[in-house]
């Protein structure tokens, strides 16, 4: 066993650094999906060498002859569904399955802060289950992912794909930005821009700009969104996730055993009247296929309602249905 599990820290090492190749290379067009498939691979082979150390079986039960896929180590290691390496792992293997369907190039700003965090985890997470430091054979400057900042707008999206993929990308990009704001931890994504801010004393700024009236370029203040792929991020299980974690940082307790689920949110919809209000929901219609989504302030108006009475709010809910 011992054996075995040092093979196997050897292969998740060499699979760990041929995904950073893949990806810090500028030449190659495939570095997401690469990167994808190899960091993956690196974290199965980590893993199962950690559960011979403990061990446990990496085989499947009723066919000795598999191994467990890397979504079946992940949960056996990282029990706790709401960790937040797990949720990190969890969004790359959708990427990698994704990804031979999909061309994900595009999309590379919004996957970028999730490489980056799980770069992060690998070498943390293999340093304490089998005292390996990454460091000795990659140098620590090559741990930075390089990511290319020039991701396609939602409209541009829609342009260059069909309706089907394009509707793929999106909801896979909000779905990234909703969780990256919900859990804020770099355990899940590490936010790797530059945002750039005006202000008018000298002595706060990096540098200096000169705001030209003459300039034939112009622009506005844009006072409010309208692209509904912007304004309107969340999904339907989005949303769940958004008001547990909403709920459990108040220490708000609904009087719900399962606690927030698809149940009550569905109860909350039906007595809101959440579909005709296009503040909180909006239909994206593809072909015959209706999907909704839904907004910030949704999530928000949730949180108030409950917090109003947690005690009596689904209570509340089911008598008013029966009326």
């Amino acid at each position: 066993m011992e054996n075995l599990s040092k093979r196997l820290i050897d292969k998740s090492i060499e699979a760990f650094i041929m995904g950073i190749e893949i990806y810090n290379k500028p030449t190659i067009h495939y570095r997401i999906e690469g990167f994808s498939f190899f960091v993956i691979n690196a974290w199965e082979l980590m893993l199962k060498a950690e559960l011979l150390n403990r061990n446990e079986s990496i085989y499947f039960k009723n066919d000795p002859s598999r191994t467990l896929s890397a979504s079946g180590v992940v949960n056996k290691i990282y029990t706790d569904k709401n960790t937040r390496i797990r949720l990190n792992l969890e969004k790359i293997i959708d990427l990698r399955n994704i990804s031979t369907h999909y061309i994900t190039e595009d999309y590379e700003v919004k996957y970028a802060p999730l490489f980056q965090a799980c770069v992060l985890n690998f070498i943390s997470e293999i340093n304490k289950f089998h005292k390996v430091d990454i460091t000795k054979y990659i140098p620590q400057n090559f741990l930075t992912v390089s990511a290319n900042y020039a991701p396609l707008s939602n409209e541009e999206i829609k342009l260059k794909y069909s309706p089907e993929i394009a509707e793929k990308f999106i909801k896979q990009a909000n779905e990234i930005d909703v969780l990256s704001h919900e859990f804020d931890s770099d355990k899940f994504s590490i936010n790797i821009k530059q945002n750039l801010y005006i202000t008018k004393k000298k002595s706060d700024a990096d540098f200096t700009v000169k705001v030209d009236m003459a300039s034939d370029n112009q622009v506005s203040l844009v006072k409010e969104l309208k692209d509904p792929s912007n304004t309107h991020k969340y999904s339907y299980n989005s949303v769940i996730t958004a008001v547990n974690i909403r709920l459990n940082n108040k220490n708000i307790k609904l009087d719900y055993s399962k606690g927030f689920n698809q149940y009550i949110l569905k109860l909350v919809i039906d007595f809101y009247s959440i579909k005709k209000n296009e503040l909180y929901a909006y239909e994206h219609v593809i072909g015959n296929q209706q999907i909704y989504t839904y907004s910030q302030q949704f999530i928000d108006f949730i949180v108030s309602e409950i917090k109003q009475n947690p005690s009596k709010f689904v209570e509340s809910l089911r008598s008013n249905k029966k009326r």
